[in-house]
């Protein structure tokens, strides 16, 4: 071992690198969990109380009539299925 300059600057180098890509990817991790639960939350918050999220009740429910309301009924006679 005829010259150890640097040993210690370099293995510090490498050290710093490893950490620094160890709390970028748990920040990056961080943030896309944090940036899901916000959209989730958001949705939630759309569904739960449409009018005050600028929603309105039949954009939320695709599908739902605004003529009819109440309980679905059926359309089709069910008594053939439970015969034998």
């Amino acid at each position: 071992m005829s010259s150890i300059k640097g040993v210690f600057t370099n293995w510090g180098e490498a050290y710093g690198r490893l950490v620094e890509t160890y709390i970028d990817g748990t920040w990056w991790t961080v943030g896309d969990y944090l940036e899901n639960v916000g959209k989730g939350t958001k949705r939630l918050l759309v569904n739960a109380y449409p009018f005050i999220y600028g929603g309105s009740s039949s954009s939320v429910f695709k599908g739902s009539s605004p003529k009819k309301a109440g309980f679905a009924t059926a359309t089709k006679d069910i008594e053939p299925r439970f015969k034998d």
